[in-house]
């Protein structure tokens, strides 16, 4: 192999020295990182204290809650509630309601087969004008047999008849006025088979038997149904029916606690469904059989204030009040636990985990809460028993 010449080669060292260059930068990016997150976390968790808090939320309060001598809790009832079935067994051929539908008293809800009962109803009407006219005729006999009867017995006095054709026209006009009370009374019974017929037919109409609205559907076109369901297949009640105006609020109050409740004794109710509304309503009736089990006694709690959301078997809860609240005890007003203040009105509020210090006005005190004029709003969440430690702008971690 020839010799060859490598005294010209060389290496060109720029490229490294770029590369150390670069890989210097990121070094120095790396370590600005590092520190400006060691800062961070030193202020977080060494400068900024942490402290474990309890929280209430700042809500509506209601003044006439003051008044409030016993809670409980119970759901709504309908106390007039009817399972609406018909009279007589038959085939459903026909429903006008569905759940939810508003009715009327006597408004016709479903109708069975009735064909056989309007078969009836033409073979009586066509009776009673077969008896009809077979009593015109026994009238005329009658009138007949009358008059015959009254010259006969002017002849008689005469002397022109004998005895014997005055009884024998005697006899005709008691016939005749017989035939005509049987023939009447026939008329009766044709039109008393009509009326039974119409009742039969009426059977056949299930009615509304009050203003309500129907709760549960139970029947469907097509089915048998029966004043007895117990046979496989048979349906009994067609639709239930509650009387809204009649719901009552139902609730268990233990035995040692019944004294503090009375008869009309006002009440507020609130609506797990609607929330936001206080109702108006009194005590209706205290029930005169204790609950062994529960060793309780069941009151009911009538409405004084309606409104259109509430349904049967809602669950609700009651304040029993010890006096009838006025309307500006049932206007809602923005309060706060007293628990929850500190030197000259301040309280903490905790926003995104930090603690901030505000300054609010008072107003009404109502024992463990007081109206709050300005300062805070509803939904706002107040540290409760405010330690001295406590510090603005400190993070906060929420007491389970």
């Amino acid at each position: 192999m020839p010799d060859t010449d490598i005294s010209g080669l060389r290496i060109d060292k720029s490229q490294f020295v770029y590369k150390r260059s670069l890989f210097t930068k990121k070094r120095i990016i790396i370590a600005l990182s590092i520190f400006i997150i060691l800062s961070a976390l030193v202020y977080a968790f060494i400068l900024k204290k942490t402290h474990t808090v309890e929280l209430s939320t700042v809500s509506n309060y209601y003044p006439s809650q003051s008044f409030t001598v016993l809670n409980a809790s119970g759901y709504v009832v309908a106390s007039r509630k009817a399972s609406v079935a018909p009279k007589v067994t038959g085939l459903l051929v026909e429903l006008n309601v569905e759940e939810g539908s508003k009715v009327k008293r006597g408004q016709i809800i479903a109708r069975l087969e009735n064909e056989d009962v309007k078969a009836q109803i033409s073979q009586a009407e066509a009776n009673i004008r077969l008896q009809t006219h077979n009593l015109e005729s026994v009238r005329a006999e009658l009138v007949d047999a009358k008059e015959n009867l009254n010259r006969k017995k002017g002849l008689l006095d005469e002397g022109f008849v004998t005895r014997a054709d005055f009884d024998s026209a005697e006899a005709r006009f008691k016939r005749a006025e017989a035939n005509f009370k049987a023939t009447q009374s026939a008329v009766d019974v044709a039109r008393a088979a009509l009326k039974s017929s119409e009742i039969a037919l009426d059977y056949t109409l299930i009615k509304a038997p009050f203003d309500g609205i129907v709760l549960t559907k139970n029947a469907d076109v097509g089915d048998i149904v029966t004043p007895f369901g117990a046979a496989t297949g048979l349906k009994a009640a067609v639709v239930t029916l509650a009387d809204m105006d009649s719901l009552q609020v139902e609730v268990d109050v233990s035995e040692s606690n019944i004294s503090l409740v009375k008869t009309n004794q006002p009440c507020e109710i609130v609506i797990d469904a609607v929330p936001n509304k206080r109702l108006k309503g009194k005590v209706h009736a205290i029930v005169p059989t204790a609950d062994r089990a529960k060793a309780s006694i069941l009151v009911k709690v009538a409405f004084i204030d309606r409104d259109t959301a509430i349904l049967p078997d809602m669950s609700a809860k009651v304040s029993f009040l010890s006096k009838e609240p006025t309307e500006h005890d049932r206007m809602p007003i923005i309060a706060v636990n007293k628990s929850s203040l500190f030197e000259n009105n301040r309280v903490f509020i905790v926003k995104d985990g930090i603690l901030v210090e505000r300054q609010i006005k008072t107003g009404k005190d109502f024992g463990d809460v007081i109206e709050v004029i300005e300062g805070l709003k509803q939904g706002d969440r107040v540290v409760l028993k405010p330690s001295k430690k406590l510090k603005n702008g400190d993070r906060a971690r929420i007491k389970e």
